[in-house]
């Protein structure tokens, strides 16, 4: 067999990495080219059944809905076409079931693709794509959104599916820090100490009390008692699959079961007559899902004012008032020069930053930023880590953040909370 390259293409945000593998891809022309992308972990953008908060409303998805297991069976069967005929079958049996044990997928196999967290995701995406036996590879900042354990798998499979399945890989990265030892060219594309504040009283901003949820029979966060005061600045650790995402779902008044909960925000207990939008007027939260919900050529500056109606999507046109808080903020993370240009024709680093600042525009009492970096390059990750110590270092504000990557966080972060998966 072929022992075919792995390229690396790395660069800052918006330096033409996009550009360079779209026509790569067009110079390739084959159906066995598969190019995995960062919005490619959360479906097709014409998937009409997704919305946000369809993740915790299950009572809202079709019986129907095929299983993670089903899905990558119905791709095995589909991607025979490519094997001799009296090797097909086991050949594809053989390689479900080491991909199955490389990537511990076997616990997921019966949930609802829409149930998966986003590492979960991608590693299901990148199955499926190896399930078609693709001769040419690309993915698009491949180790974003994953545990420390999941990346030092691929860092082992890459090399592999170069050297004995004849694959040729191409790796798209923002970060030189990912840059793996094992590439064989590497194409580059060009383009302070938070101070604790005194205050008279402690208050409490998030007070959870024995919540457990299930879906089903399976058990995602089990008896956990939690309290956020204000001021802290929280990382919230945990491996894929842990509930990282469906604790901050109850925080963010997304998820139906937190209704059933003993839980307290801003010291109003959960249930007793607030609204879900008096709850979010004091939140600023960015997350994975945020990023897939936001698919139409709507303006960067209205994707950020959108932060400060609480909406997906702008319903109610802004104030000029509204328009100079928004571009403060984008001038802050520098950015306003993106200001008129679509939200979807922007790069995914640069879309990213977009929703961080959305996150941001309203000044919130309670900062959510559920892996806030994912795509960005050294640069941007600078900035942004600058102005989440700023926002930090000012009285009455609270933090709390979901990463992988232990040098993501600021050096503000006052404590952390692990999970561990049930």
């Amino acid at each position: 067999m072929q022992d075919n390259k792995i390229t690396v293409i790395v660069g800052p945000n918006g330096s033409g990495k996009t550009q360079w593998v779209e026509q790569l891809r067009r110079q390739l022309a084959s159906d066995r080219v598969r190019y995995l992308a960062f919005s490619d972990a959360y479906g097709p953008a014409t998937d009409k059944a997704y919305y946000l908060q369809l993740r915790w409303n299950q009572h809202d998805i079709d019986p129907e809905t095929p299983t993670v297991g089903e899905l990558l069976e119905k791709r095995k069967q589909e991607s025979k076409a490519w094997n001799a005929p009296k090797e097909a079958e086991a050949a594809d049996a053989e390689w479900l079931e080491r991909l199955y044990d490389l990537f511990g997928m076997r616990v997921l196999l019966d949930k609802y693709v829409i149930l998966l967290s986003s590492g979960e995701l991608r590693k299901f995406q990148l199955i499926k794509a190896l399930l078609s036996h693709p001769t040419t590879l690309i993915l698009d900042n491949p180790f974003i959104g994953l545990d420390a354990e999941t990346r030092d798998q691929l860092n082992a499979l890459f090399p592999m599916l170069a050297r004995q399945q004849g694959i040729s890989l191409y790796l798209l990265l923002s970060k030189e820090s990912e840059m793996p030892d094992y590439a064989d060219e590497v194409i580059r594309m060009e383009r302070g100490e938070r101070r604790k504040e005194e205050s008279e009283e402690e208050k409490v901003v998030i007070d959870m009390k024995d919540v457990t949820i299930r879906y089903g029979e399976r058990t995602i966060l089990k008896g956990l008692n939690w309290q956020v005061k204000e001021g802290e600045c929280w990382a919230l650790l945990g491996q894929n699959g842990s509930g990282k995402s469906t604790l901050l779902s109850l925080v963010c008044a997304d998820n139906p079961q937190s209704y059933a909960c003993d839980i307290t925000l801003f010291g109003q207990q959960r249930g007793t007559g607030e609204t879900i939008w008096e709850i979010k007027r004091r939140i600023g939260y960015v997350s994975p899902e945020m990023h897939r919900s936001y698919v139409r050529p709507i303006p960067a500056l209205l994707v950020v004012a959108s932060g400060l109606k609480d909406t997906v999507g702008l319903y109610v046109r802004p104030t000029e008032a509204e328009r100079q808080q928004c571009l403060w903020w984008m001038q802050l993370f520098d950015i306003a020069h993106l200001a008129d240009r679509p939200f979807n024709q922007l790069s995914s680093g640069e879309q990213r930053l977009v929703l961080v600042v959305r996150a941001f525009v309203k000044d919130p009492d309670l900062l959510i930023l559920d892996e806030p970096l994912h795509g960005l390059d050294d640069h941007n990750r600078y900035l942004v880590r600058q102005q989440i110590e700023a926002f930090c270092a000012r009285r009455g504000k609270t933090l709390i953040m979901v990463t992988h990557y232990e040098e993501e966080l600021p050096k503000c972060i006052t404590h952390r909370l692990y999970l561990k998966r049930q």
